[in-house]
């Protein structure tokens, strides 16, 4: 989205937004995959479990914390990566309005 539009619509709207676009990645949604499996973990371990390099994965990881998605906290000279709940917390919300949407609309379009 360009940035000089983002002020035409809603707070909620850009912030959903760049929830998408944070998760639109498929390497992204492996990392959230891998910290579920894992329940927290240390970028090392993410740079084994996934054919991208320290560097890559870094970026791909700074994107979802700057989206809300992950959050970290240092231990040591490493950083523990987690899910934040507040993020996926908004992603629920949009989506379980779609889903009432449609589940009140019962095919009656096109």
């Amino acid at each position: 989205m360009g940035a000089t539009k983002t002020e035409h619509f809603t707070i909620q709207q850009n912030e959903l937004a760049m929830l998408a676009k944070a998760i639109g990645h498929p390497a992204r949604i492996a990392i959230i995959e891998y910290l579920i499996k894992v329940d927290s973990c240390i970028c090392g371990d993410i740079v084994n479990e996934l054919p991208l390099s320290q560097p890559t994965i870094s970026q791909h990881l700074k994107e979802l914390k700057n989206a809300g998605l992950i959050k970290g906290n240092f231990e040591g000279n490493t950083i523990c990566y987690c899910l934040d709940e507040n993020g996926f917390e908004k992603i629920k919300l949009f989506f379980n309005h779609v889903n009432t949407y449609l589940e009140n609309k019962k095919n009656q379009c096109c």
